[in-house]
């Protein structure tokens, strides 16, 4: 039997087989160790820091912090609406928060009441996971330390410090300022385009409701910032981290036009009753005061007024929460018959044309009185601006017809929204033919303006409707003399100053004829038969007042024995009216007095306060005080006079002191100097 043969070459082709695959191997092993070695290069030098920052992240969270909300200040300086510390308690909602046991615990330390807990448990429920609840606020020392100090057995509870938005002056700025309050769900809805929305959330935030604080809202709230914390890996913070911080950004500071004091006498002098004051500056359209009586303290709506407030205030028939000045609409009565005779004189009407009032006229089937029931006898248009002629205007309508009054008034600032940064302002109604077209389209047989509604219109009544800002514009205009002036109320904005009310155009009036109205305005203050003449004296040397008072009817009467307002329902009883400006051979400062239902006549219920609120104003003024502060002249000393009567040192014809005057030639114009 043979050997068996050896085949070298299946052996080395085997030993080749095994090489390759031993390569192939050991080729994949180190390319996979090289990966994963330069995985771990990168890991661990280049990415190195990120990871840090993630790993750190997970270790420590950021609580956002709400912004301090910028001062709304006067135009000197003086807060209007601030911030003040508010202690808080606040509750973080947790799956593992037993709410009804956290509540029974923080009732030992605060006072929670049934209403209270039961709206906690709800807003709890309804927050979202790791939100805080405010569980109270404006806590006082004792109840923030008591808190404190248990906290650390109590989870989810804490208790810190922030701010809350104060009003000094209570209600004499919250129509003008308004207030902030709580987010709520239609707020949340209208802002959820925002970018803001975790601060809207916070339970600390405060929202702008009503004027300033709506209007400029965003300017007013300034970005958040954030409170480093360690967390745990339940999310519970473990100890804060202050070198972590991100400082929020205080929103702009707005300065406003308005005087603190001429706004506080303002509302001092309303006392009880209810309507409006604005004062104006005459010069530019500052406006100095804008107060609606009565009014409402702000702070109570900070912290939220419970429903029996809230609808006390509602319901109250002289309605705080009305802004008088902007949304209320009166008559103007006789404070329009200004602009009825710039409107008369424009049309060509002769004003020294006499009319004579005997206490009523007939006209259209009707007599129509004159508020002074005995007459005032042959008037001229000066005479029946300082008398308040109702006659005289009456016909003085007619003769130039509404559409003429209706031009004139709208020039002078009636039928307008004024854009003074706020809202709110009702535009009232001023009528004329046009106007009747539109208004009555579905009645056209009321289409037609009718004769007999003019004579109405001459004296304020009718369909014609303002408010306080329009009187007060009126008068400021009239009293420049020059500019169409606009009212301004947001005097800067984060340092950036507001246009001025004076770069406008000039008045579509000739400078004779705005002088004539003011000259009989100046008489109804002055002249001792004028309507206001006791009431407008501001006994303040030689500075004096201009005015025109005003008494609007709410009700007919026609078939009433006389028009006292003994016995009569509170809004049954007339608007009293007074607009003034001073000095009246410098204007500077206007000012317009409404009393709703005040029942007694502009000038005994509008006058005397516009009397004192303007001297506050004047007062106030250093060139003004310097003038009423000059030394009056020291009266000559006498000189003797020789027997014969003749004065040493005197002319032939020179009249001398003591002597009586020349006598006035019956030619010289009224008015003229003697």
């Amino acid at each position: 039997m043979s050997e068996p043969s050896i085949f070298f070459f299946e052996v080395n082709e085997r030993q080749g087989v095994f090489h390759r695959r031993a390569f192939l191997m050991g080729g994949l092993a180190g390319g996979g160790l090289l990966a994963l070695g330069g995985r771990l290069a990168q890991l661990q030098l280049v990415e190195a820091q990120r990871y840090q920052k993630l790993s750190a992240g997970n270790q420590f969270n950021y609580r956002l912090v709400p912004p301090p909300r910028g001062l709304i200040l006067d135009r000197n300086g003086v807060a209007l609406a601030s911030n003040r510390p508010n202690f808080r308690l606040m509750v973080t909602k947790d799956k593992d928060l037993d709410v009804e046991a956290t509540l029974d615990d923080l009732a030992k330390l605060v006072p929670i009441d049934d209403s209270r807990r039961a709206r906690l448990i709800k807003d709890i429920a309804r927050a979202a996971k790791k939100a805080p609840v405010a569980v109270m606020e404006d806590m006082t020392w004792e109840e923030f330390s008591r808190v404190n100090i248990r906290a650390p057995e109590l989870p989810g509870v804490t208790a810190d410090m922030g701010e809350v938005r104060v009003y000094p002056f209570g209600g004499a700025f919250a129509h003008v300022i308004g207030y902030v309050a709580k987010v709520s769900d239609r707020d949340l809805e209208k802002a959820k385009d925002e970018p803001d929305q975790d601060l809207l959330h916070h339970p600390g935030f405060r929202i702008g409701k009503q004027g300033v604080e709506k209007a400029l809202d965003h300017e007013l709230r300034g970005r958040p910032g954030a409170t480093k914390a360690e967390v745990d890996a339940q999310g519970r913070v473990v100890r804060l981290d202050p070198a972590g911080d991100i400082p929020a950004t205080p929103g702009k500071e707005v300065r406003l036009t308005l005087d603190a004091d001429i706004q506080n006498r303002a509302l001092e002098v309303m006392g009880d009753e209810s309507g409006a004051i604005v004062v104006m500056d005459i010069r530019n359209g500052d406006l100095l005061a804008m107060v609606s009586a009565p009014s409402f303290d702000a702070n109570r709506f900070v912290k939220g007024l419970s429903g029996p407030e809230y609808k006390a205030l509602s319901e109250y028939e002289r309605k705080p929460l009305l802004d008088k000045a902007l949304s209320g609409t009166y008559p103007p009565g006789s404070t329009f018959k200004p602009t009825v005779a710039l409107a008369a004189l424009t049309a060509g009407i002769d004003p020294e044309i006499r009319i004579n009032c005997g206490g009523s006229w007939y006209y259209g089937n009707r007599t129509w009185r004159c508020w002074e029931k005995r007459g005032h006898g042959s008037q001229n248009m000066h005479d029946a601006i300082k008398n308040s002629c109702d006659i005289y205007f009456y016909q003085t309508a007619l003769k130039i017809g509404p559409d003429a009054i209706a031009a004139a008034a709208r020039a002078m600032g009636f039928g307008q929204i004024f854009d003074i940064g706020i809202p709110g302002q009702k535009k009232g109604l001023v009528p004329d033919r046009e106007w009747k077209k539109t208004a009555f389209k579905k009645n056209p047989a009321n289409q037609i303006w009718f004769p007999g509604e003019t004579p109405s219109y001459g004296i304020g009544q009718g369909a014609l409707n303002v408010n306080a800002l329009q009187l007060a514009v009126m008068v400021s205009r009239l009293a420049n003399s020059k500019k169409a002036l606009n009212p301004r109320l947001i005097k800067s904005v984060g340092g950036v100053e507001q246009p001025s009310g004076a770069a406008v155009p000039d008045l579509p009036f000739s400078m004779e004829h705005l002088a004539y109205v003011r000259g009989g305005m100046e008489a109804v203050a002055n002249d001792v038969r004028g309507t206001a003449y006791r009431q407008s004296q501001l006994g303040l040397g030689d500075v004096k007042m201009a005015g025109k008072t005003g008494t609007a009817q709410v009700r007919s009467y026609d078939k009433v024995a006389n028009r006292k307002s003994t016995g009569v329902a509170w809004k049954l009883k007339d608007h009293n009216l007074f607009v003034a400006f001073a000095p009246y051979d410098d204007p500077r400062y206007s000012v317009t007095v409404i009393v709703e239902h005040g029942g007694m006549g502009g000038a005994t219920a509008g006058a005397p306060r516009a009397r004192e609120v303007m001297r506050v104003a004047l007062l106030k003024d250093p060139e003004i005080r310097a003038r009423i502060e000059r030394p009056m002249p020291l009266p000559e000393e006498p000189v003797e006079a020789s027997p014969d009567g003749s004065v040493e040192g005197a002319a032939p014809d020179e009249p001398t002191e003591g002597a009586p005057p020349p006598p006035i030639d019956s030619a010289t114009p009224p008015g003229a100097p003697r």
